[in-house]
């Protein structure tokens, strides 16, 4: 799941042209982490009151400093007010991330899950954030962490953006970070209901608010397949409550080529024609999905969400 060197380019680029007004920045304990993943955090200079908190999760073969240069949140969170964290992988094979064991698809249950949300539960405390707005987007093996967490806590995160990944459990398996390639080739099928009695069994007698996410996939992806789009399909509007159905249906949106397709206001999918497994991550689609640009009273989090069960 390396990303092209083309993008490593860009992101090199985009890297360059950023003005910010702090660093990255190691954090060495903050709290429970049994697979010793490593914390960075980029803090603003100027944080808006009770700042909400951004994880981004990097992709295989990629390292916390690479999503921190490869995407714009840093830059943003210095106009915006918001914390980002960029957690790196212990998997110094391929630097892929744990999301096969049983201990980080379960709640509280260790793996390299429950060492990005003490960031998040120390990032709190450290700076009087917002915990109704903590929020989680990462592309490829980050997708894949991102739709764990999103499973696994959601009593953490508000919502989650996840970008050509596959659904939560697909990768389960008796070890950490573990390949299943049945999963990566589209070959483990499921009904929703199914699927979402996977999600339930993360967090027995858990029946409370399930954070909103909006999924990516490129439908030239031969990397992690098409067919796994449809299976997040049916898992997050299973686990959400929503048809199977979408309420509406958009072409050409972000990009042409792309369609949307939203089931209510809590779960959205976007399917891009023609795009491989490097699908480009529009930054202002997030942005406006997790509403980072809002300050103060109004803005969507966890309270302004809709609580919904399994």
């Amino acid at each position: 799941m390396l990303l092209s060197k083309v993008y490593a380019v860009l992101f090199a680029a985009a890297a360059s042209a950023q003005q910010l007004s702090s660093q990255l920045t190691q954090i060495k304990d903050f709290g429970p982490n049994p697979r010793n993943v490593s914390m960075y955090i980029y803090v603003p200079k100027n944080l808006t009151a009770k700042p909400p908190i951004l994880v981004v999760p990097h992709w295989c073969h990629g390292t916390a400093q690479d999503a921190f240069r490869g995407r714009p949140y840093a830059s943003l969170g210095d106009q915006y007010g918001f914390i980002s964290i960029y957690p790196d992988s212990p998997n110094k094979a391929d630097q892929c991330w744990d999301v096969s064991s049983k201990q980080s698809l379960t709640h509280n249950g260790g793996g390299d899950a429950l060492g990005i949300v003490s960031m998040v539960r120390w990032a709190l405390e450290k700076y009087g954030g917002d915990k109704n707005r903590v929020f989680v987007t990462g592309t490829s093996s980050g997708a894949m962490m991102t739709n764990v967490l999103i499973g696994s806590y959601p009593d953490v995160f508000a919502a989650g953006s996840a970008w050509a990944g596959v659904p939560f459990g697909c990768y389960a398996a008796d070890g950490f970070g573990v390949w299943s390639d049945d999963c990566a080739k589209g070959k483990i099928i499921k009904n929703g209901t199914e699927w979402a009695a996977i999600v339930k069994a993360a967090y027995p007698g858990y029946n409370s608010f399930r954070p909103k996410i909006q999924v990516f996939h490129g439908t030239k992806d031969d990397i992690l397949f098409p067919q796994n789009l449809k299976e997040e399909i049916k898992q997050w509007t299973a686990v959400l409550g929503l048809s199977s159905t979408p309420t509406s249906t958009t072409p050409n949106t972000p990009l042409k080529g792309w369609t949307r397709y939203r089931y209510g206001t809590t779960f959205e999918a976007y399917e891009a024609e023609g795009v491989t497994h490097d699908i480009p991550n529009q930054a202002d689609v997030v942005m406006e999905w997790f509403d980072l640009k809002c300050k103060g009273t109004g803005c969507y989090s966890r309270k302004s969400g809709y609580r919904t069960s399994v």
